[in-house]
């Protein structure tokens, strides 16, 4: 009887997996037939909550008509195929209105060999070289959104791989769609009078508060700030409420990351009279909230990061620049002269007392560009990107309807570019030295065998796999 029941047992389980095996088929296949109606289907998802950024996708018109549901790859009424290869807005399908203009935004790489495709969109961070749509067809046009830091993906800031790209949005002011103000919602939030604190009461927190104040938990990075502001601690009293050079706490509420732009986390800030505004890396038009923070509260900012920095200041006299050849020291006995003097100190915040921005150029920007921040009445600058490259597309098929030449639109090595990172000669006491600090200068010089041979490989027109393409690297 107990053989009896084992052999009972066994051919319940051959059965019960043979049913299991039947059930998983029948999903594969039905899986394969949804996919294979995509293209005769427009889907249509909310938009999600892009990362850290809080970047919001509005859809345009609402979605789509009735009438639009069908394949946008139809022979009449035919829309562009726009492809984000890396899938920055997280849509499986959307028809896109940007002004008298549509075009089907989608994530989905399938449509790679589609004959309604005709531009692909990178987010510069996820960008990398184990997947790109080779080879390229002559319609074919890419477009770089790239708006962070440099040590995310240095190759890209190498001439041989930027000008791969024929549209651009990149921090450089240079760029086809600059986003040099990202940071910066408007004028009336920079001349707020919010957050500030009369001097004479600064000279009161004196007594208990440090002149200065550094708030960093991205230590080490490319710009060797902390070992900058590590050399300064020597020579001024600083308070670092962050992981970096950590030597005071926050209240135990502000202590997350989140809660940087926190109410409570301003009203601290805006006691002190300076913040060290260091960039994690120096380029120019680099720009982060690093500096407008401080501005916004009334704070002087002690700016380290791109060099070209005056061209957006809001007065000559609103920051102090860093010179990054000059000792610390040096600053840190400017900075304890502006702090006993209430005269001198005052012109740098004159402009915030009087409300007034003379950078006319400042001024310009922000009245002039195409997107707003955290302003729901104006376009986001994702928005206008897919629009730029959607408004190019169409140029060029009305041009061919003409019988005339496509225009060719190309980035240029200065849409995105950054010097090679420096690490400051006096803090070669290994003491201060770490492994981060050690990587920046080796990581700039290995990307840029990376991006001759991914220009290489590129120019071939056809897939490689990843050991081709290191094999392409260090045989530079």
């Amino acid at each position: 009887m107990a053989r009896l029941s084992i052999v009972s047992l066994r051919k319940l389980f051959v059965f019960f997996l043979c049913l299991s095996a039947v059930l998983f088929l029948l999903i594969t296949l039905q899986v394969v037939v949804e996919l294979g109606q995509f293209e005769r289907t427009v889907h249509i998802l909310p938009p999600r909550d892009l990362h850290e950024s809080g970047w919001r996708h509005r859809l345009h018109g609402g979605g789509l008509l009735a009438s639009e549901r069908t394949s946008p790859g139809g022979p009449e009424g035919q829309y562009p195929y726009i492809v984000w290869w890396s899938p920055l807005t997280g849509e499986i399908g959307r028809l896109g209105e940007c002004g008298t203009n549509k075009c089907f935004f989608t994530i989905n790489r399938t449509l790679y060999s589609h004959p309604s495709t005709q531009a692909f969109l990178f987010y510069g961070t996820d960008f990398n070289i184990e997947s790109l749509p080779l080879p390229r067809r002559a319609h074919h046009q890419w477009a770089l959104f790239h708006e962070e830091s440099p040590k995310n993906n240095y190759k890209l800031f190498h001439e041989p791989v930027i000008t791969l790209f024929n549209h651009t949005a990149t921090f450089s002011q240079h760029s086809h769609l600059p986003l040099t103000s990202q940071y910066l919602e408007n004028l009336e939030v920079l001349t707020s009078q919010t957050y500030l604190v009369p001097l004479d009461q600064k000279n009161e927190l004196r007594k208990t508060l440090a002149p200065v104040v550094y708030v960093q938990s991205d230590c080490d990075p490319p710009s060797d700030r902390d070992a900058y502001v590590s050399e300064l601690m020597k020579h001024i009293k600083v308070d670092s409420y962050g992981q970096c050079l950590h030597n005071k706490d926050l209240p135990s509420h502000l202590r997350d990351s989140i809660a940087m732009e926190e109410q409570a986390f301003y009203q601290i800030l805006a006691q002190y009279k300076f913040i060290l505004a260091f960039e994690n890396a120096v380029c120019d038009d680099y720009i982060t909230e690093k500096l407008w923070r401080p501005l916004k509260l009334g704070v002087v900012p002690v700016y380290y990061g791109a060099p070209n920095v005056r061209q957006w200041l809001p007065s000559n006299s609103s920051a102090v620049v860093v010179v990054p050849d000059e000792p610390p020291e040096k600053l840190a006995l400017y900075l304890k002269r502006l702090d006993e003097d209430d005269g001198e100190y005052a012109t740098y915040l004159e402009w915030k007392l009087k409300r007034e921005v003379s950078n006319l150029e400042l001024v310009k920007e922000l009245k002039e560009r195409p997107w707003g921040v955290q302003d729901p009445t104006q376009e986001n600058y994702i928005d206008v990107f897919e629009c730029m490259v959607c408004s190019r597309v169409w140029e060029n098929i009305d041009r061919q309807k003409k019988g005339l030449v496509p225009k060719t639109w190309q980035a240029e090595g200065n849409h995105l570019k950054c010097p090679l990172p420096r690490v400051f000669d006096f803090a070669s006491d290994p003491r201060n030295w770490t492994s981060l600090r050690g990587i920046w200068t080796a990581s700039y010089e290995q990307s840029k065998k990376e991006a001759r041979a991914l220009r290489h490989l590129a120019e071939r027109n056809k897939n490689f796999t990843v050991a081709q393409y290191w094999k392409e690297v260090f045989t530079d």
